[in-house]
């Protein structure tokens, strides 16, 4: 699913209400304390406007303040908790991931497309004692396109002009030794998650983390989220994955499909 913003006309467009909203989103796991100076340049706003917004927040409750630095504040939750608690997609996967959870005691995944990242909606840990945990895998958690396998069977969904578009004159950043980096291997992966309608990502986001993810698609042939598994490299050897896990999650996706 690819978060796209909408246009809207010029005169419905509320500069001020976008430039807050930046410097909101200018926080985030490598930076969770900001001065004015950080999250102007984060924003891209002038020192004056960014210390005004930040100001702003703060009066309001969404950050808290020490005078100097910066950081968002519990209240900032009420917005991804109204989302979880009232979003159809999350409701309709949860059930789905708890009972993976339950078969096979591991960590399993289903996220959707924003801009550059991925959004974890629902997940669900393993139960009776889980075999891997990633750090950072909580739901909300935004996570690189590029270097994960939901992101990577979102990406391989789009139309191939689309892909190359997102694609062309970008840096792939460096998140391990093991992130692919140069380009044309990474559409050559692309190519391979096309053909295989399924992701293997192997520490390439975070170092002891492998993944399988495969497509979530409706009725209409859409791929409107992506499912994974976090497991152990043990566990997604070929032939252990093709036996045990890969089963699961297309048996998942297919009873999902209408109700997508």
């Amino acid at each position: 699913m690819d978060a796209e913003p909408k246009p809207i006309a010029k005169a419905d467009f509320i500069e001020g209400m976008a430039k807050g909203m930046a410097v909101l989103e200018s926080f985030d796991t490598e930076r969770q304390r900001l001065n004015a100076t950080q999250a102007a340049d984060r924003a891209g706003l002038t020192r004056a406007a960014a210390r005004r917004h930040l100001l702003t927040l703060a009066h309001l409750g969404y950050l808290d303040t020490d005078g100097s630095h910066y950081w968002l504040s519990p209240k900032v939750l009420r917005f991804s908790g109204s989302y979880l608690a009232s979003a159809r997609l999350p409701r309709l996967l949860q059930p789905t991931l708890n009972r993976l959870a339950a078969q096979t005691r591991e960590s399993f995944s289903a996220v959707v497309r924003d801009g550059d990242e991925v959004v974890i909606v629902a997940r669900s840990a393993a139960v009776g004692g889980q075999r891997l945990m990633a750090y950072g895998l909580h739901l909300g958690a935004r996570l690189p396109l590029h270097a994960t396998s939901t992101g990577r069977v979102l990406l391989a969904s789009l139309p191939k002009a689309a892909f190359n578009g997102w694609l062309k004159g970008r840096e792939l950043p460096r998140l391990t030794p093991r992130t692919v980096v140069d380009v044309k291997a990474f559409r050559t992966a692309i190519d391979r998650v096309r053909a295989d309608d399924l992701a293997l990502a192997s520490e390439e986001h975070e170092l002891g983390v492998h993944a399988l993810a495969v497509p979530l698609r409706n009725m209409r042939g859409q791929t409107v989220a992506a499912l994974n598994v976090v497991a152990s490299p043990q566990r997604l050897a070929p032939e252990v994955m093709q036996h045990d896990l890969l089963p699961l999650l297309l048996d998942a996706a297919r009873e999902l499909r209408p109700l997508l």
